[in-house]
């Protein structure tokens, strides 16, 4: 069996020292996602979108928090930076956005502008583990049998193999989109997390490999630390509006 063309890693042993790694740190934190062993971490945050015609344009959160007079900062979160939690799941602001930051799921144009930065941080670009959430209902009944990786708050995985740029894969079945939630290289160089929850994506590796992102176009890349709180109330600079 393949998810998006890619073979299935039937050895889920591969991936013991990550889940082992993010076990030990506390759930709502970035040290929960990727492993805290890493010498720097960045925050990729996925666009808004402006529908013009035929083509979706990417909006930086930097704009949505110039539009609403909130701070744009490492740690913010779409509710505060939006001001309503409405926006999460509906609503748009337009003229500057009207489709939401995709939740759980790491846009094709971002993955491979990062799979592009971080070909070069790593002696294995040929040789690469992704994880998919298990829990994803289109495809539940094939994969019971499926070994798993497991991970905490029931994050589990299915693995497979491939290449650095296989991270613009998609590994749900057709129509439904779905990245890998999780990739690494065999020489374990670097790590990414796309959690299932959230509109960003963390990446752990080495401090020239995390430069490098943070200087690529095209990415709204922000340093990271293992002990940033994750969730979307966690805003510790910009107003949380009341639910």
């Amino acid at each position: 069996m393949q998810l998006g063309g890619l073979p299935i890693e039937h050895d889920v042993s591969a991936g013991t020292w990550l889940a082992d790694a993010v076990g030990r740190s506390h759930w709502s934190t970035v040290g929960s996602l990727v492993p805290p062993v890493f010498p720097a971490y960045a925050r990729v945050l996925h666009p808004a979108y402006r529908y013009d015609g035929d083509d979706d344009v990417e909006i930086p959160w930097a704009e949505v928090a110039r539009l609403n007079g909130t701070v744009h900062h490492p740690r913010m979160q779409w509710p505060a930076v939006t001001r309503g939690w409405e926006y999460l799941h509906e609503d748009s602001q337009p003229p500057t956005w009207d489709g939401i930051p995709a939740e759980g799921h790491l846009p094709g144009t971002l993955a491979a502008r990062m799979a592009t930065v971080l070909a070069r941080h790593t002696a294995t670009p040929e040789r690469c583990f992704f994880g998919r959430w298990a829990g994803s209902g289109y495809d539940a009944a094939d994969l019971r049998d499926t070994p798993r990786l497991p991970l905490p708050r029931a994050r589990d995985v299915v693995l497979v193999r491939g290449r650095v740029e296989d991270a613009v894969r998609n590994l749900a079945p057709e129509p439904s989109e779905q990245s890998a939630n999780l990739w690494w290289p065999a020489d374990r160089a670097w790590s990414v997390a796309t959690d299932i929850d959230l509109m960003c994506t963390y990446v752990a590796g080495s401090r020239a490999c995390i430069d490098d992102l943070l200087d690529t176009p095209g990415l709204e890349a922000l340093p990271a630390d293992p002990a940033d709180r994750v969730g979307h109330a966690d805003d510790p600079v910009n107003e949380v509006p009341p639910r």
